[in-house]
């Protein structure tokens, strides 16, 4: 079918983040069961831009795939959404209830010339419609990479109906938008070629194209797209792992963007007050799993401390041990607070609280145990902690640093011998204020099970202790 050559001119879109108008942003995922933390950032951007401007923030389930978008997928991403506190205006919009509106999209565009119909099949499976693009350039402003252009001879037709009669993304994405009145698509920079398509599509429905920013991409430390084989890479993976969403939403909000400061942890209406896209960086951006961690770990200390504490039980309960007795719970909970950075490390770093036959790190054996006369001091330890008139952390301190001063010995000598006995390792808290939360009568337990299963005095040849 001929195409009817128009002069060459070219369509524009200019358009600036600082015109005063009314905004409308929507997050328009495809859901499939995970949410990958690059899309969660998409509907980061899009809720903090809309709150910025005291607009709409607006939720769109394209779930025209009807194989992969089943009711748990759905559930799974509002769930994800609630848990960040992405709270959206209006009900959700659903695609595949908008067919017979795409559809009837398509006859305007048929009857107005802008689109054709043509088989693109086998013979006989009917004919699909394609718009056509104009002989133009296509040019709009992107608030994020600036003015951005296509060339006539670059601008392909496409489909925007399959010969099965079902929308194909194109038409209903610009659709759907019109109709929801959204006044800025921000979306993944791999939309980018999409865009001048839709640009096009707007024009030829005769509506004004909305603002756009397009979001580089979120890559691994080889500069590849961020997947699943790089860490946790969905939401619900964070959340397993004992994140908390204030310190998730920061940290993707900061992976792109930057408030002008230096400024790392900010507060929802910090950056809600702040938040705009001229402060978005056009190149991608490097995910960094231990600034996230490092993060996590200072929202878990400003935590109020009942509400880490029932972080903190919840891992406990999670990891099969037993929380009845909530003195203890609380006691250790205030002593691990500062190393825990996200609470799934509850099960690693606290086993030897809860359970008494935690197991043996073999190095921290190697490394403490199998060491000359490491018997007799261990032994020498037991005698002394079973006599301290009070079972504290001050005053254990004290008896073994003097009894290490008696015999000429370095306290590290009987600290790191204690240590791995009373909790199998050689890290963690300081080790009187360990003794004192474990109390005596654990504590003799476990010096009596590590003089009978340790290999003390074995490697006594090898050098010298501490």
């Amino acid at each position: 079918m001929g195409h009817k050559v128009a002069p060459m001119q070219s369509i524009s879109v200019q358009t600036t983040s600082s015109e005063r108008q009314r905004v409308v942003t929507r997050f328009a995922p495809s859901p499939t069961g995970h949410v990958h933390i690059g899309n969660i950032r998409v509907a980061i951007y899009n809720w903090l831009y809309a709150r910025h401007w005291g607009g709409e923030f607006r939720l769109r389930i394209e779930d025209t795939d009807r194989a992969r978008s089943t009711p748990e997928a759905v559930r799974t991403l509002l769930e994800a959404m609630e848990w960040l506190g992405l709270d959206y205006d209006g009900e959700p919009v659903f695609q595949s209830q908008r067919r017979q509106a795409h559809l009837e999209a398509a006859q305007r565009l048929l009857e107005s010339g802008a689109a054709y119909r043509e088989d693109k099949g086998a013979a006989g499976r009917g004919e699909a419609v394609i718009f056509r693009m104009p002989h133009q350039a296509v040019e709009f402003r992107d608030l994020v990479h600036g003015t951005l252009r296509k060339e006539a001879e670059d601008l392909k037709d496409f489909v925007i109906v399959r010969s099965d009669g079902s929308p194909v993304f194109h038409l209903a994405n610009v659709v759907d938008d019109l109709a929801m009145g959204i006044t800025h698509v921000i979306r993944g920079d791999d939309h980018i070629e999409n865009t001048f398509r839709h640009v096009a599509l707007y024009r030829a429905l005769g509506a004004e194209p909305p603002q756009f920013a397009h979001l580089p991409m979120i890559v691994n430390e080889q500069g590849r797209p961020y997947s699943k084989r790089d860490g946790a890479a969905y939401v619900g993976e964070f959340r397993r792992q004992g994140f908390l969403p204030e310190a998730l939403f920061n940290y993707l909000a900061l992976l792109g963007w930057s408030p002008g400061d230096d400024r790392e942890i900010m507060s929802r209406e910090e950056m809600v007050k702040c938040f705009d896209l001229d402060r978005v960086r056009p190149s991608a951006s490097r995910m960094d799993l231990q600034k996230l961690i490092w993060m996590n770990g200072e929202y878990i200390r400003s935590l109020p401390e009942e509400d880490y504490l029932a972080h903190f039980r919840r891992a406990v309960q999670e990891a099969g041990w037993r929380t009845d007795d909530e003195d203890y719970v609380r006691r250790v909970a205030a002593l691990l607070r500062e190393r825990i950075k996200y609470f799934r490390q509850v099960a690693e770093q606290a086993v030897y609280f809860f359970r008494d036959d935690y197991p043996w790190d073999e190095k921290a054996v190697r490394k403490r145990c199998r060491v000359a006369e490491a018997r007799r001091r261990l032994e020498e330890c037991r005698e002394l902690l079973s006599g301290a008139d009070s079972f504290t952390a001050p005053v254990l301190e004290e008896l073994v640093r003097k009894a290490a001063a008696e015999r000429g010995l370095k306290p590290a000598v009987y600290i790191h011998l204690l240590r791995v006995a009373v909790s199998g390792t050689d890290r963690g808290p300081g080790l009187f204020e360990l003794l004192e939360v474990l109390g005596r009568d654990r504590v003799m337990r476990r010096l009596a099970r590590a003089l009978r299963e340790l290999p003390l005095d074995s490697g006594a040849a090898e050098g010298k202790s501490g």
